[in-house]
């Protein structure tokens, strides 16, 4: 395969934000061809470069965060506090197709790197702005990360939990990842109008719009002045059951009366099957904590693989056991559907996660290593025409590294 065949070949993209929402759609513009510069702070870099090795994470010889989320990417360090700095940002901004940031707004316009700032050294410019907000409303300038502004201001964290339970927090990365795709078909969207008028313009999302989006069923609902009774209300087939391995049982798709009527004749509950308060459907949804407690206890005599084998196997019911991550990694559909790929260089890993974007004739790179904070620096400087004195100059005074 030639670099031809990628789409966004050609496509000259500033990746100008940290961690993770707003530059992973740049690393989603880089497996499909395009040069992504990532622009760090000279000292530390991106602090997303040191997650994977905080002691709270687990832990790893590989930096599998970083290796995952900054792939495909050349490396840049800039000063922008310095005039020198952003002398060479403003020279790449004039050259670029999509500056992408999550940079705070303050920051932003303490530094003069607000789209109105910046629009006019490049009228073809695809602006992407990612925030935890939104461009408006009175907490526009506060800073967060996604366990706030995606799962706790959503609404999400309060609601994903059962009744009497401590909220939950998210996990790491939980509401940037899906945040990162719209981030990405915005950007796609306004790359589609510029084709076809020739204009660049602002594309944007944030963080909150992402988590009201994931929890919009319930939230629609509240704007329709629903009753929210019915939520509290105990559903048999929404419980989990715990088996006497110690894993769980999801019955969701056990849905219809046929299919009940199997599962409680394969697990031997005759009594059940007589009993008239769990004959129908209304009669167990009318019982629902005695029929609950009848499937817990049955459920608690054999192991979690003993149920598959005889709900699942034997009878043909779609019943779930509970994934942990060392299923995850083991489930086939990954690589048949390529939601994981070997990488094409080393990265201390067999396998690297693609994003969940696909189109046919659409071909991805393949994931090369991460780059190092810096590693690019004197190769995109010199293609900007700058000498090895001038690059040395830079480096002496603290605008590179």
């Amino acid at each position: 395969m030639s670099e031809d065949d990628f789409l966004f070949k050609g496509l000259k993209v500033l990746d100008v934000g940290n961690w993770i929402a707003g530059p992973v759609a740049g690393t989603m513009l880089a497996d499909r061809g395009a040069d992504v510069i990532k622009v760090e702070e000279p000292v530390n870099g991106d602090g997303y470069r040191n997650h994977a090795l905080a002691p709270f994470n687990p832990q790893a010889e590989a930096n599998y965060t970083w290796a995952l989320d900054a792939r495909n990417k050349r490396s840049l360090t800039l000063n922008l506090k310095s005039e020198e700095g952003m002398k060479i940002l403003r020279r790449l901004i004039v050259d670029c197709d999509v500056y992408v940031t999550n940079q705070p707004l303050p920051l932003r316009r303490n530094l003069g790197l607000r789209y109105e700032d910046i629009r006019s050294l490049n009228e073809r410019m695809i602006y992407a702005s990612l925030t935890p907000y939104g461009e408006r409303g009175p907490d526009t300038d506060k800073a967060a990360f996604d366990v706030v502004a995606y799962w706790n201001r959503s609404g999400l964290m309060n609601e994903m939990r059962p009744a009497g339970a401590e909220p939950v927090q998210a996990l790491a990365g939980m509401g940037d990842h899906p945040t990162a795709v719209a981030m990405y078909a915005s950007i796609v969207t306004a790359l589609l109008r510029r084709e076809r008028t020739g204009k660049g313009g602002m594309a944007s999302t944030s963080l909150l719009a992402n988590g009201v989006w994931a929890s919009s069923c319930m939230t629609q609902a509240r704007f329709a002045n629903a009753d929210f009774s019915t939520t509290s209300m105990p559903r048999p087939m929404n419980t989990l059951y715990e088996a006497k391995d110690g894993r769980w049982i999801q019955l969701n798709m056990v849905r219809r009366q046929d299919e009940i009527d199997r599962m409680l004749i394969a697990m031997e509950a005759f009594d059940a099957i007589a009993d008239g308060r769990f004959s129908t459907l209304e009669a167990r949804q009318q019982n629902a904590a005695a029929f609950i407690r009848l499937l817990r206890d049955i459920f608690a005599t054999r192991t979690s693989a003993e149920w598959l084998q005889l709900l699942r196997i034997e009878n043909g019911l779609s019943v779930e056991r509970v994934a942990v991550f060392d299923d995850v990694v083991t489930d086939p559909h990954l690589k048949l559907n390529n939601i994981v790929s070997s990488p094409i260089e080393p990265v201390g890993m067999d396998y690297i996660i693609n994003d969940p974007v696909n189109a046919e004739g659409v071909p991805k790179v393949g994931a090369r290593k991460a780059p190092a904070k810096g590693e690019h620096t004197e190769e995109v400087l010199a293609e900007m025409g700058y000498t090895d004195v001038d690059i040395e100059r830079l480096r002496e005074a603290g605008v590179v590294s």
